[in-house]
């Protein structure tokens, strides 16, 4: 039975590394060979995807991460029994799980029918991740939710807080995701529009995961298809 490790921050991104770190037993990677933050649920139909082997049970794929998923699960390992998808480097919290390519490689799981848990590092500017301290929080929170049943057609979504060095150690929280908007503006520039939103000033509704995170723990949702 294979574990499938993914992201949308790229093959050669720190987080999939600190991810493969955490977990204990064999892993095969499948990633995309470039960066695909944002993407949401995005899937190749109208084109070829490239295949790469980079290493001993490591593919880069040039496709998104929700093909990834559908890459691993229904050719190079239909044995799987677990994906796994991070350490993404930006939080993907409340309703940050419609946009994320994270979120969309184990949402692309659960429909089929296999668990999933997306996992990311919210950053709290000017402050810099930590991958080794990302990685032990993420092998406690593996432990912790492979031991839950989890119900069919659903997936955990983890966010990491981001501490100072002296802070005391996260709590698992679980609780329910924020549906609050993120902070919408438009800088304008002639005809041309640019997003501006300043992610750590979005709503944080008491108990919900971005107050979770934003406070200093680790918020794990249930998501539901």
């Amino acid at each position: 039975m294979t574990i499938i490790l993914t992201n949308d921050d790229g093959i050669d991104a720190p987080g999939i590394r600190a991810l493969q770190q955490a977990v204990s037993e064999e892993t095969l990677i499948v990633a995309p060979n470039k960066q695909y933050s944002g993407c949401g649920h995005q899937v190749t139909t109208q084109k070829g995807m490239k295949q790469e082997r980079r290493a001993y049970r490591e593919y880069a794929l040039d496709g998104a991460p929700a093909d990834c998923t559908r890459k691993a699960i229904n050719q190079i390992a239909t044995n799987t029994k677990l994906v796994l998808s991070g350490i993404n480097a930006g939080g993907n919290l409340g309703t940050d799980v419609y946009i994320s390519g994270t979120v969309a490689a184990v949402r692309e799981a659960a429909i089929h029918g296999i668990p999933g848990i997306a996992i990311s590092h919210w950053i709290k500017r000017p402050l810099v991740i930590d991958w080794d301290v990302a990685s032990r929080w993420t092998k406690k929170v593996l432990l912790d939710l492979l031991s839950r049943p989890l119900p069919p057609g659903s997936f955990w979504n983890v966010n990491l807080p981001h501490l100072e060095p002296d802070q005391p150690e996260p709590e698992i929280i679980l609780c329910q995701p924020s549906i609050d908007p993120l902070p919408v503006n438009f800088r304008v520039e002639g005809d041309t529009y640019y997003y501006q939103g300043k992610y750590s000033d979005r709503d944080r509704s008491s108990g919900t995961d971005v107050d979770i995170c934003f406070g200093g723990n680790i918020a794990v949702t249930l998501i539901r298809l």
